[in-house]
C-alpha cells in the first residue's frame, strides 16, 4: 500500500515540477531534472533522516522510471495541457496528500517517535516542492502565505493518531491523504492564507 501511494505521489509531484519547468522555458533535460527533483526530493530527505542509505528512491528503479516518464509526458504534451494551469496546483496537492501520510507511516514503521514521525512526514510532503522552487529561483511555496505545510502536518498527525490508537493502517493513511488534499484545495479555492507579520516593509534607506 505504501509503495502504491509513493508511486502515485511521485507521478503527481513529477507532473507539478515538469509543468513549472515547462513554464520557466527549460529544455527537455531541465524539465526532467526538475520533475525528478520535485518527485524524489522529499523521499530522499526522509530516508536520510531515518538513516536509510542509500535512499529508497535511488535504489529502486520504478521510482526513477515513473518520475522521469511523467516529466517526459508533460514535456511532450504541454501544448495540450497549457490551458490547464490549475493542473499544477491539483497535481501538487495530490502529491502532498500522498507523500505526507505515507512518509509518516514509513517513519513510524522504522521505529521513529510519534512527534519525529510527524515532522518527517511533513518534510516528506514539502521537501521536493521546496527544492523545485529554489531551482526555479522562486520563494518556496511552503514559506509563502498559502496553507501548505499546515495541510501536510495535519495529515501526518492523523496517521500518528491512528497508529497510537491501533486503527487499521490502510484506511487511516488513505483518509489522511484525502484530508490533506481537501485542506489544500479548499484553502486555494477560498483563498485562505496563513497570517504574516504586519509592517513588514523594508526600513527606509535599505
Amino acid at each position: 500500500m505504501l509503495v502504491a501511494l509513493e508511486l502515485l505521489g511521485l507521478a503527481a509531484f513529477a507532473a507539478s515540477g515538469a509543468f513549472a519547468a515547462v513554464w520557466a522555458r527549460l529544455d527537455v533535460f531541465g524539465v526532467i531534472i526538475i520533475g525528478l527533483t520535485t518527485a524524489l526530493g522529499g523521499g530522499i530527505i526522509r530516508d536520510v533522516l531515518l538513516g536509510i542509505n542509500p535512499p529508497t528512491t535511488l535504489r529502486t528503479w520504478p521510482y526513477l522510471a515513473v518520475s522521469a516518464a511523467t516529466a517526459l509526458l508533460v514535456f511532450a504534451f504541454h501544448p495540450v495541457l497549457a490551458r490547464l494551469r490549475r493542473a499544477v496546483l491539483l497535481a501538487d496537492a495530490v502529491g502532498l496528500g500522498l507523500f505526507a501520510p505515507a512518509g509518516t507511516a514509513i517513519a513510524l514503521n522504522a521505529g521513529a517517535p510519534v512527534y519525529t514521525a510527524c515532522l518527517i512526514g511533513m518534510t516528506t510532503g514539502i521537501g521536493g516542492g521546496a527544492m523545485r522552487d529554489l531551482l526555479l529561483r522562486e520563494i518556496p511555496l511552503v514559506l509563502r502565505r498559502e496553507i501548505y505545510a499546515i495541510a501536510a502536518l495535519a495529515g501526518a498527525v492523523l496517521v500518528a493518531v491512528g497508529h497510537q490508537l491501533r486503527w487499521p493502517p490502510i484506511p487511516v493513511t488513505v483518509g489522511a491523504a484525502a484530508v490533506v488534499v481537501t485542506i489544500r484545495l479548499v484553502s486555494l479555492w477560498r483563498k485562505w492564507n496563513a497570517p504574516v507579520a504586519r509592517g513588514t516593509g523594508r526600513p527606509a534607506g535599505e
